[in-house]
């Protein structure tokens, strides 16, 4: 199987993947990480249209399947067999020429003094699910879509404490502004020491507020603040409530013109996160070759 660190040098970028569970909503499952479970079949169909249309390296479908959000969130599934299902899924979608990252992503809650919850509690949830994706056999980690540094430094070290796998960690951007700020008020530049700090292998950001341009001036900050590579993963386009439904309409062309600043600013990882398709992610491709 590729090297995930490797390819990355040899490339000199990757090309990641694009939503997974947007692109879930649109066949009618809500349930997410359960569909590994519940609809195999689709989870392997959005893996291999993102395999189609170029990527280097397909994100696992089990996001937030660590305990404390399956147990909070009342999701009837087993840590273990969901974890090792989405590994399954990912590498049948990639085959033996592409790299699979095991995702991982918030609680769903917060840590003391705002919530309930100890560090040694987030931990333990986090080593639980890196140690199955570990075990499942994916090539990398990826810790993403997270609003609290406190919260991505806890899943980081849970990763480090159980493999010796490559770790991307990326958080979710409010405002490119004031030094780029997390929702909690973290800098891109805290954000991409402390991750260095604590081993990470690349640092980068994705979802958030922040359109794909704006986020290329995030990707700036944390170039200037760390020698690691710099991932970037934006949404297709600024989120939009319409009704009750949060829209992503940012078309594939304009998004790739998006990446293309965020590369032109330093990012060497690249893929899509909400509302992001393979067409998206094609026109990527097309924009790196």
């Amino acid at each position: 199987m590729p090297n995930f660190l490797d390819l990355l040098n040899a490339k000199g970028f990757v090309l990641l993947d694009g939503a997974m569970g947007t692109e879930l909503d649109k066949r009618g499952l809500m349930g997410r990480g359960r569909a590994n479970l519940d609809a195999p079949q689709a989870v392997v169909e959005v893996h291999r249209a993102y395999v189609q249309a170029g990527c280097n390296a397909v994100i696992t479908n089990t996001l937030t399947m660590n305990r404390i959000y399956i147990e909070t969130h009342n999701v009837d599934v087993s840590v273990r067999e969901v974890n090792q299902a989405g590994a399954k899924l990912a590498r049948e979608a990639a085959g033996g020429d592409r790299c699979v990252l095991g995702d991982m992503s918030s609680t769903g809650q917060l840590l003391e003094p705002y919530g309930v919850y100890k560090v040694s509690q987030f931990e333990e949830a986090f080593r639980e699910q890196a140690q199955v994706l570990a075990e499942a056999g994916v090539d990398g980690l990826i810790i993403e879509t997270v609003f609290d540094l406190r919260e991505a430094l806890c899943a980081l070290r849970a990763c480090k404490a159980v493999c010796r796998l490559p770790v991307i960690v990326s958080i979710a951007f409010q405002t490119e502004k004031n030094g780029g700020r997390t929702m909690m008020g973290d800098t891109a530049e805290q954000c991409a020491r402390q991750f260095a700090d604590a081993g990470a292998d690349a640092v980068g950001a994705n979802c958030g507020d922040l359109d794909p341009l704006q986020m290329s001036r995030v990707v700036a900050l944390l170039r200037a603040a760390t020698d690691l590579p710099v991932a970037a993963q934006p949404n297709a386009g600024r989120p939009q409530l319409i009704g009750d439904k949060t829209v992503f309409d940012m078309e594939a062309e304009p998004f790739a013109e998006g990446i293309a600043a965020c590369l032109r600013e330093g990012a060497r990882i690249v893929g899509g996160c909400c509302g992001t398709t393979p067409a998206h992610i094609e026109a990527v491709r097309r924009c790196l070759s």
